[in-house]
């Protein structure tokens, strides 16, 4: 859990439950196959800020929920989470997450994804337990979403023709997707009405949105040390992301094909000329822009709540998504 003073106050209006869910997790990462267990835990326990289980427990207590499922609801949200994570880096070959060594890096790749597919199988007999067919209907549509995003995202790299409404597509499917379930699902686990729910829906989806145009700006604009992963990370894996999408229509004619190149090639050779273009051209303030306008949304969508502390929250943590510099 993160130790971000900022953000604190979020996590204390729902302390207890938090540490329930962290003690969930635990209780279900138990397996008497060994190595599941080792990178199970060595994944989980790799710090993070557990944003989508948080986000389950605030939208339930925010809908008045005084049950205990909504502790096991987040576990499952944090290991499909995870499971997405080990995938990832295999996908992307990367080495380094929050500051560690990526568990396929460790333990190699057939480990990584195996245990992934034991946290997505857990996560599923969770749902089972919780026993509510439409929370299982919207977590299953939500993984096969998400599963399609991760695909298409695989087909954009090294495509430096993507536009910026196919990349929203993507990051809409690949990343917000979960949100969104995390913020539905407790609505409808709490029993909420209908436009509550559509509320919490959309809550969750723009929230996930700024967050990840935020970790694209990140890529250009962080620091390697507190961002636990190397600054052009997305470039070398030849990602086309909102800012060098903004530079390259927006910048010269000769900037525009250096970064086409760059985003074919793959590789870093051609870092900081990128860097120079991409800060230059106002990309970095565009997408600093679309992620404020996700977070606007995201509080928005909360106008029909009633107040509370949890409602506070969510409204706190909308405005972190675009302020968090990690």
């Amino acid at each position: 859990m993160t130790q971000n003073p900022a953000v604190s106050t979020i996590y204390d209006t729902v302390r207890d439950d938090f540490t329930a869910v962290n003690a969930c997790i635990l209780q279900q990462l138990q397996s008497d196959v060994p190595l599941v267990e080792k990178i199970g835990h060595y994944i989980i326990e790799a710090g993070g800020k557990r944003l989508r289980p948080l986000l389950v427990l605030l939208a339930a207590r925010a809908c008045g929920y005084t049950g205990e499922r909504h502790v096991e609801l987040a576990t499952i949200i944090e290991f499909l989470h995870t499971a997405t994570l080990l995938h990832d880096d295999v996908v992307d070959s990367s080495d380094l997450r929050r500051g560690r060594s990526t568990a396929n890096a460790k333990w190699g790749n057939a480990p990584s994804i195996l245990v992934g597919d034991f946290l997505y199988s857990r996560a599923f007999q969770c749902m089972v337990n919780i026993g509510d067919m439409q929370v299982m209907n919207v977590l299953a549509d939500a993984t096969n979403v998400i599963a399609e995003g991760e695909v298409m995202q695989l087909m954009n790299v090294r495509d430096a023709s993507i536009s910026e409404e196919k990349y929203m597509d993507v990051i809409r499917c690949k990343t917000a997707m979960l949100f969104e379930a995390s913020s539905h699902t407790a609505a409808i686990l709490a029993g909420a009405d209908e436009k509550t729910e559509k509320a919490l829906q959309d809550y969750g989806n723009h929230l996930g949105m700024a967050f990840q145009l935020v970790d694209d700006l990140l890529d250009y604009n962080g620091d390697s040390a507190e961002m636990g992963k190397n600054v052009g990370d997305d470039l070398a894996e030849g990602k086309p992301t909102l800012p060098l999408i903004y530079a390259m229509r927006e910048g010269s004619a000769e900037q525009g094909a250096l970064i086409r190149k760059a985003i074919q090639k793959g590789g870093l050779d051609q870092l900081d000329e990128i860097l120079t273009i991409v800060r230059s051209s106002g990309a970095l303030e565009y997408t600093e822009q679309k992620a404020r306008e996700q977070a606007d949304k995201a509080i928005n969508a909360l106008a029909h709540l009633p107040t509370s502390p949890q409602r506070g929250a969510m409204e706190e943590l909308a405005r972190f998504a675009v302020a968090r510099t990690q």
